[in-house]
């Protein structure tokens, strides 16, 4: 098939709020979109919204402004469509939408391209499941990139990746607060810790976190954080964001044992002090390793 042969597609843009965003993916799906997906329509604005969530707590992820995305064949009415799936999410109006052509592609190449094999140390590395091991003799991690955060490539991954390998040994019990797709929980297993629970408000996190383990070989728990979590830990580390890990402190420092170590990070270098001073009244915290503008801190329970 020659470039002036292939197929265009229609990307659609829908705003819409966090009550009926869901419903009005599914309806998309339903009607014959080739993939969707929720957003925050604030993303990469003073206006951006976190999701979290404190275990225990009854929750609802979304965003007030969500942006919903679909692929739909080129010849779709838009607003028919989008009025149609509107209706059935109990929407009462016609929302917001934008669209624009997209290319026909090999879609999967094209993703399975911008990920490669990642070294995170000498003897870690993170392999997308494509792809062989660079180093047969490393200890690896099979990760596929998907709907949870955490696939190794973020700055902020890595610095917790580098802190397990330094800080697990055998037996240890671990707590992956905000586990996303599961790497820090599983990396922990991996270097040899005995009990290993990883917690997350997004059900979709905890359930590739189960598939991502049992795809690794490795013996980890995992729960929505709407359960009860009870229980200290050698090790509790959190990759989320400072603002929840500042709501949080109570609730993660009293998972530490005393004695036990905390990892923390998804922190600016500019929300250290902040940081530091919320943890303070239960564990002093430090500084263990920076990364492009992004902290990593720790601390001993005493």
């Amino acid at each position: 098939m020659t470039g002036a042969d292939q197929m265009a597609w229609l990307s659609l843009s829908i705003e819409t709020d966090c009550l009926h965003a869901e419903a009005l993916a599914d309806a998309l799906l339903e009607a014959g979109a080739l993939a969707v997906s929720i957003e925050d329509a604030d993303a990469g604005t003073a206006d951006e919204k976190p999701q979290f969530g404190e275990p225990g707590s009854i929750t609802r992820p979304g965003w007030d402004r969500s942006r919903v995305s679909a692929l739909v064949k080129p010849d779709t009415d838009s607003r028919l469509l989008i009025g149609t799936c509107a209706a059935q999410a109990g929407l009462d109006a016609l929302p917001t939408f934008t669209h624009e052509e997209v290319a026909e592609q090999d879609w999967v190449q094209v993703t399975q391209s911008q990920f490669e094999p990642i070294r995170v140390s000498e003897r870690l590395w993170i392999v997308p499941s494509w792809h062989d091991a660079p180093d047969p003799a490393a200890m690896v991690l099979v990760m596929d990139p998907g709907m949870a955060f955490g696939t190794g490539s973020h700055p902020t991954t890595r610095l917790c990746l580098e802190w397990l390998e330094r800080t697990i040994s055998t037996g240890m019990s671990v707590l992956d607060y905000g586990c996303g797709s599961g790497i820090l929980a599983i990396a922990a297993a991996r270097l040899g810790a005995a009990e290993v629970l990883g917690v997350d408000i997004d059900e979709q996190a905890v359930t590739a976190s189960t598939s991502n383990a049992q795809r690794n070989g490795v013996s980890a728990r995992f729960q929505d954080s709407g359960r009860e979590l009870s229980g200290q830990f050698d090790v509790v580390v959190a990759n989320i964001l400072a603002n929840p890990l500042k709501v949080l402190a109570p609730a993660i420092s009293g998972h530490v044992r005393r004695g036990g170590r905390l990892a923390l990070s998804g922190i600016l270098l500019e929300q250290t002090d902040d940081l530091i001073a919320a943890y303070a009244p239960w564990l002093p915290l430090a500084v263990a390793d920076t990364r492009d503008g992004w902290v990593c801190l720790t601390g001993v329970k005493a």
